[in-house]
């Protein structure tokens, strides 16, 4: 009940706040929308080439390929087979990683091994090649340094944490 009521109480409080410290409340937030626009200009061709690349790896078939070959690791880690997809693709893109997640419910189901893995598996990691190429860019980060290791460490930790959870709950 309470938070229906914080979102429209942080923006009068902003809103206030401005106003009693004599800013310019409108200006300002219209300079911030221009920013904005700015922002997304110069990040639009980063995000299209990545929707692009995931969209041709899903069609050519060669996120199956790639899912073929990491198989015997996942069994290994006791991942099932139809998850890998998920999390190379989860990689790259949350709306694409979203899409298989909906195709895994359709098949299998929400309350099947896999429907919990895949539901798990979305909150437990992200989108780091996402990040790094559209955050980073955004704020001009040069050296990335430890940030896809740990990222890459993190993920894996991620489906480890979906994977035990998930057997818990079946």
């Amino acid at each position: 009940m309470i938070s229906s009521f914080l979102i429209p109480l942080v923006l009068f409080y902003i809103v206030g706040y401005g106003i009693i410290n004599r800013e310019k409340v409108y200006d300002i937030f219209i300079d911030g929308v221009k920013e904005g626009f700015k922002i997304v200009v110069g990040i639009a061709p980063t995000l299209v080439g990545l929707m692009v690349a995931v969209g041709v790896i899903r069609a050519s078939g060669a996120l199956d390929m790639i899912a073929k070959l990491l198989t015997p690791i996942g069994e290994l880690l006791q991942i099932p087979a139809q998850i890998i997809p998920l999390i190379l693709v989860r990689l790259f893109s949350t709306s694409a990683a979203n899409g298989l997640v909906f195709d895994l419910f359709k098949e299998y189901g929400t309350d099947s091994n896999i429907g919990l893995i895949a539901s798990i598996v979305m909150s437990c990691t992200e989108s780091i090649f996402y990040i790094m190429s559209v955050y980073f860019l955004s704020v001009k980060v040069k050296k990335s340094r430890w940030t896809l290791t740990g990222g890459l460490i993190a993920t894996l930790a991620g489906v480890a944490a979906s994977v035990m959870i998930a057997a818990f709950m079946v």
